[in-house]
């Protein structure tokens, strides 16, 4: 089992940035394919990006190439968000969640079996 806890969202203007963190318990850390999904009011939640377990592939919906960054720290058991020139339509929730599976898709939902209670990142016009 591990609990993930993420921080780090609030309020910001078209354009800005935010960092979102994802702590997460236990020893296993490591194990997981660590995932960020959004979800907007009224619609499904999405796949965002997602790191694997040593760091060294990343994977990131076409939307946010280029502005998003992932990356993570085993020894603090930590993932993390930097999100730059953000846009209003980057407004949602954001949740990270943890993939024990095989899989080298990392964009599947349906994988990830650990999630956070999310974030609200709201990026005003």
């Amino acid at each position: 089992q591990v609990q993930l806890v993420e921080s780090g969202g609030g309020l910001v203007q078209a354009g800005g940035s935010l960092r979102l963190s994802c702590a997460a318990s236990g020893r296993t850390f490591s194990r997981y394919v660590m995932g960020w999904f959004r979800q907007a009011p009224g619609k499904e939640r999405e796949f965002v990006g997602a790191i694997s377990r040593a760091g060294l592939i990343k994977q990131y919906t076409d939307s946010v190439k280029g502005r998003f960054t992932i990356s993570r720290d085993n020894a603090k058991n930590t993932v993390y968000l930097q999100m730059n020139s953000l846009l209003p339509e980057d407004t949602a929730v954001y949740y990270c969640a943890g993939d024990v599976s095989s899989s080298s898709d990392y964009g599947l939902i349906d994988d990830y079996e650990y999630w956070g209670q999310g974030t609200q990142v709201t990026v005003s016009s």
